[in-house]
């Protein structure tokens, strides 16, 4: 795993047609972008935390789109190590977008070894899950932000930020950040400890005054061929 900034960075568009080249027309389907990111993720903060997992209360706060596929992928890999893992799913699993974050949740639902907890509205409880955190997923939005952030995103937000004790690990880009100029919408965008990117570095991850948001950023490779990037790059 390398430092992201030995490696070209791109927008969020470029992203989505290398990702579609990748699918389409070589065969990389999705659905493996998405089980190799959330992996990926698993991997690294199993690596980080060194054994010491058992004990650690993990929750991913996700988001009805790819960010929150990937976040799904990464708690299914991490209830191996820790008893206590938690989704909050922002939205009814009627919102889903995609049929690989659908049927990543298909897999949480069928898991007693993971909480699942879901809907339209950020309560009291909620929100307290996600202070009670020692290790805090952001897969609320990813790199197809493009709007000011309302509730109950702003409240998860808001909430992760909170945390005084939870080591914050953002996939993709930290949620409110945009990827593409790392302004940030309305104000609201999550205080990461580290941010996990994949394929190539997103160019607003490395904008000015970017890095206090973001922390140390790290670009995993999620299978995607190099041929996904003719035409594009």
């Amino acid at each position: 795993m390398k430092k992201g900034r030995a490696i070209a960075a791109i927008t969020s568009d470029q992203m989505y047609r290398i990702e579609e080249n990748g699918h389409s027309e070589i065969g990389m389907r999705r659905y493996l972008m998405m089980e190799n990111a959330g992996h990926g993720i698993s991997d690294f903060v199993a690596a980080k935390f060194k054994g010491h997992l058992k004990n650690k209360k993990i929750v991913a706060v996700c988001g009805t789109g790819n960010n929150g596929g990937d976040g799904l992928v990464a708690i299914r890999h991490l209830a191996t190590y820790a008893p206590d893992s938690c989704v909050i799913l922002i939205g009814s699993p009627l919102d889903i977008k995609s049929e690989e974050a659908k049927l990543n949740w298909n897999i949480i639902e069928k898991m007693d070894s993971v909480e699942i907890i879901f809907g339209r509205n950020l309560d009291d409880i909620v929100k307290k899950k996600i202070l009670s955190a020692d290790i805090i997923l952001d897969g609320i939005f990813g790199t197809g932000i493009k709007r000011e952030i309302k509730d109950p995103h702003a409240s998860a937000i808001d909430a992760i930020n909170r945390s005084k004790k939870a080591y914050v690990l953002a996939i993709d880009v930290p949620s409110g950040l945009d990827p593409n100029t790392g302004s940030v919408y309305g104000g609201k965008v999550v205080m990461a400890d580290a941010t996990m990117t994949f394929h190539r570095m997103k160019k607003g991850l490395l904008a000015k005054g970017a890095r206090k948001y973001t922390g140390p950023i790290y670009v995993e490779k999620i299978g995607i061929p190099p041929e996904a990037e003719r035409g594009i790059l």
